[in-house]
């Protein structure tokens, strides 16, 4: 019987991550599972671990690697996971990477892929820190690759008030760059040691680093 193929994301904050998964499950019916998006849900359905999980955050406390384990193996068990999953944003260290690789031992599954997401880390800030959006209808703007009107005015909808998250301003995306190259980029290593490890160039236009990501795919799943 054929297993239902396991790939990861790896890259930093901001490398597109959640819009190539988001593009991979549409073309290829897999289903793109984040650590925050499973521990709502786990919390929202009430099951065992969902439970242990609240009780922790209502306690002002870190979700554990192991609940988050076993909220990954309930979920990865629904129906709707019979064609495979895109994990993004799990695992984020090592101890985490060893940790599913038991867990889908296990169930006689393996990972068919870890996909890296490269990017330039000061073209990284430059990208991120320029992002605003408009208050009045959302339209996305950037201080360099597609800046508003005159006077920060929205070409959509005629507003001048345009926002910024506080996670995107330059220190902020510095700082979360040099925790990712800490914690996680050392996967990076350690796939490539067990020989699934895959690279693209994320700094390329969205579709182009789609196609590379279709490539990738297309290659472990046949």
């Amino acid at each position: 019987m054929t297993r239902p193929a396991v790939l990861i994301l790896l890259g930093p904050p901001g490398a597109g991550k959640g819009t190539q998964a988001r593009m991979l499950q549409e073309k290829y019916g897999l289903v793109q599972l984040s650590t925050g998006d499973l521990l709502r849900a786990a919390v929202a359905a009430g099951t065992e671990a969902g439970k242990q999980a609240k009780a922790v955050m209502d306690a002002g406390g870190l979700v554990s690697d192991e609940i988050v384990i076993a909220i990954l193996k309930d979920r990865m068990n629904d129906a709707d996971c019979k064609n495979g999953v895109i994990l993004d944003g799990f695992p984020r260290t090592t101890v985490q990477a060893k940790a599913l690789d038991a867990l889908l031992a296990s169930t006689g599954q393996r990972i068919n892929a870890a996909i890296s997401l490269q990017v330039n880390d000061e073209a990284m800030v430059e990208r991120i820190s320029g992002r605003s959006t408009c208050a009045g209808c959302g339209e996305g703007y950037h201080d360099t690759f597609k800046p508003p009107l005159p006077g920060d005015t929205c070409a959509k909808c005629g507003s001048a008030e345009l926002t910024r998250r506080a996670d995107d301003r330059a220190e902020t995306v510095a700082s979360r760059l040099e925790a990712y190259h800490a914690q996680t980029e050392p996967l990076i290593t350690y796939y490539g040691d067990a020989g699934v490890l895959q690279t693209v160039d994320a700094m390329e236009e969205i579709n182009r680093v789609a196609t590379q990501m279709s490539s990738v795919v297309e290659t472990v799943l046949h």
